[in-house]
């Protein structure tokens, strides 16, 4: 499951195949990608990687759809919706907690909203400018253009910006899509997801092995899908056929720390205390563009079952791009978040292509890393919703 991208799903078949071409090179694996094939329902771009003689069957879910209609949004749409976010937010105290949670995260997010903001007054403040050069006997129909030609400007900056370097206007719309999928404003993914949960549930009867991996926001969009599959099947995961979930580049306290968003902590709590389902997230402390600080049970405000709920693998950039790649992509903060999906460097580190189709089962690794680890601390409590 992908996060917030408007992309085709045909981009994220073509990164797999040419990362799983270099991980062939560079393990001297034998690796075959298929060529994609969209579902008759239009749910997943479906292919097949054969590993060493394993077979695995790769289902993207298509949400593109979605997100393209979310983003780009218009700016009109921007200056109306985001500052009753945040005022909101902030009433309700969640900017405090969401910025001691998710200290990377959080700065980037509120960075881009400042930017945002700061191209909003920085195009006010030429077109002011431009009309107080009109010649005075124009006036005060030239004062009364200025929103307009503010307006302009913001539209031109966005556009030759392209919101960069931070690509502000997909953070941004990103950030509405995230707070108005908790609030219940935003409906259109619930249908997608129960859908997906019917293809993940009928799977039980044909797979080995059944692993869904949220990247990003699909990290908590992941979390709602099995919680409709147990809503649909308790006894999901305990007819002997291995269930995991994987979460990568984790933001799940982003959307659980919403007061509004109480059925999705309701899900987390339900998913965690599904014991026979496997959890494994997928840590990087130098992706900015996740959260990572602790187990994203603790910092949602719910209370985890235990130290290994989930299982952690914590992955060091260095072992997945040489030094001078990292040098030259640090700042790109949207290709490394991604690189977590990506070949690496050294052969016995986390590889994406490995770990999906290799021969090692997933729930075999998560196995292996329930591992207890150091006492956590006490998960912050989420207040109840306040009208407005």
């Amino acid at each position: 499951m992908p996060g917030f991208d408007p992309r085709p799903p045909e981009t994220y078949w073509g990164l797999f195949r040419r990362e799983s071409r270099i991980t062939a090179a560079r393990r001297g694996l034998d690796i075959a990608v298929s060529d994609p094939s969209r579902a008759p329902d239009g749910l997943s771009l479906d292919w097949t990687i054969d590993f060493e003689g394993e077979r695995t069957r790769y289902s993207l879910l298509r949400w593109d759809d979605i997100v393209g209609a979310r983003f780009p949004r218009s700016n009109w749409r921007r200056l109306r919706d985001v500052p009753a976010l945040w005022w909101r937010l902030w009433r309700v105290g969640y900017v405090r907690r969401f910025r001691q949670e998710a200290r990377r995260f959080a700065t980037v997010i509120l960075g881009v909203h400042a930017i945002f903001l700061a191209f909003v007054l920085l195009s006010l403040g030429l077109a002011t400018g431009l009309m107080l050069l009109m010649p005075e006997a124009s006036r005060p129909w030239s004062l009364l253009a200025i929103p307009i030609l503010a307006y302009a400007l913001l539209g031109a900056t966005m556009v030759l910006t392209r919101g960069k370097p931070l690509y502000v206007a997909h953070l941004v719309d990103d950030t509405t899509f995230t707070y108005d999928h908790a609030s219940g404003a935003e409906m259109r993914m619930h249908a997608r997801l129960d859908a997906f949960a019917e293809r993940i549930r009928a799977a039980e009867a044909t797979a080995s092995e059944i692993v869904l991996i949220g990247h990003s926001s699909s990290s908590f969009l992941g979390i709602e899908a099995l919680d409709r599959v147990l809503a649909l099947d308790p006894r999901f995961g305990r007819r002997g056929r291995p269930v995991s979930l994987v979460t990568i580049g984790s933001v799940i306290p982003w959307i659980a720390l919403d007061p509004r968003a109480d059925w999705v902590r309701g899900a987390l709590a339900r998913v965690a205390a599904a014991d026979a389902i496997g959890w494994l997230d997928v840590r990087a402390d130098w992706d900015w563009l996740s959260i990572h600080l602790r187990d994203p049970l603790s910092a949602s405000g719910v209370r985890s079952p235990g130290p290994d709920r989930p299982a952690v693998i914590r992955v060091r950039i260095q072992d997945l791009i040489e030094p001078e790649l990292l040098a030259a992509r640090r700042w790109n903060l949207f290709q490394m978040h991604f690189q977590l999906l990506m070949s690496s460097r050294d052969p016995n580190a986390f590889d994406y292509i490995a770990f999906v189709a290799g021969p090692e089962p997933v729930h075999a690794m998560i196995a292996r890393n329930r591992m207890p680890g150091p006492a956590e601390r006490p998960a912050v409590p989420v207040p109840e919703a306040v009208p407005g």
